[in-house]
């Protein structure tokens, strides 16, 4: 979620215990489209919706609500937070907006038309991405587990554990809700799991591997978190942290692999 040294540790504490999944073979992609993306926004939620993308970006003193142009980047509407916030996730409820804080345990309720800050909403522990289906909010923190809030009081109806093969899926981050699944960045890593809402399994990873040469990036905080998904014209959307550009991307299976020749002695 941010540039701290402790943050940074536990990542590489949790590849050395197993904690992420496993390299196995993914999902791929074909980049359909590229779009400019505000290199200078440090994405933390992003969704599509009316035509237009909104965008959640983080740290105090820089974090931000916005409503952009899809085509140019430009910003058409500007929310600034409170310095004393670190903004994370993002996900409309009907007529509102509403915006996770990564450490303060509250939510920011907007309207959505004018920006117009509402009230808050009360969580319990860190809040790092936010997504919605037609009856809850989803939320992860990351850690293994997902949140189902009620959309109103923020209460908590259910969690679930995210797995891979059994083993605990970690540092699930930016969340978007695609044709019934779950799509989650994995924090630090080029990778999406997809994740089925009744039980946390992963049914697959995307690999976005490539998307953004490392050569781009600016800093190693400049990692790939922001899928915004347009159900009407079935478009998927990415982009990272102070990434320059944003990226349609047409999802590619991955199909099964051949048999092996008989070995012949």
């Amino acid at each position: 979620m941010n540039f701290f040294p402790l943050r940074r540790a536990l990542v590489l504490l949790s590849l050395c215990v197993g904690m992420l999944p496993p390299a196995f073979a993914a999902d791929t992609y074909q980049v359909v489209h590229t779009y400019p993306h505000d290199q200078h926004a440090y994405t933390q939620g992003l969704f599509y919706l009316d035509g237009h993308l909104y965008e959640s970006t983080g740290l105090n003193g820089q974090s931000s609500l916005r409503m952009e142009d899809l085509e140019t980047g430009r910003i058409l509407q500007l929310q600034d937070v409170p310095a004393k916030y670190f903004a994370e996730g993002l996900a409309p409820w009907g007529s509102t907006l509403i915006q996770l804080t990564w450490q303060d345990h509250v939510a920011l309720v907007y309207d959505r038309a004018t920006f117009r800050f509402l009230h808050t909403l009360p969580y319990d522990g860190e809040g790092w991405g936010l997504t919605a289906d037609d009856k809850e909010m989803i939320l992860s923190d990351g850690t293994a587990t997902l949140r189902f809030l009620d959309p109103t009081t923020f209460k908590v109806l259910r969690r679930v554990t995210v797995r891979d093969h059994g083993l605990p899926v970690t540092q699930l981050n930016e969340l978007e809700f695609v044709q019934g699944e779950i799509y989650a960045n994995i924090w630090h890593s080029d990778r999406i799991a997809r994740i089925a809402p009744a039980t946390g399994k992963v049914l697959g990873f995307v690999d976005l591997t490539g998307l953004l040469p490392q050569s781009e990036r600016s800093s190693p905080e400049a990692v790939l978190n922001g899928i915004a998904y347009d159900p009407v014209h079935d478009r998927l959307f990415v982009t990272g942290k102070l990434w320059p550009k944003l990226f349609e991307i047409r999802v590619i299976p991955e199909k099964a692999k051949p048999a092996s020749p008989p070995h012949k002695k």
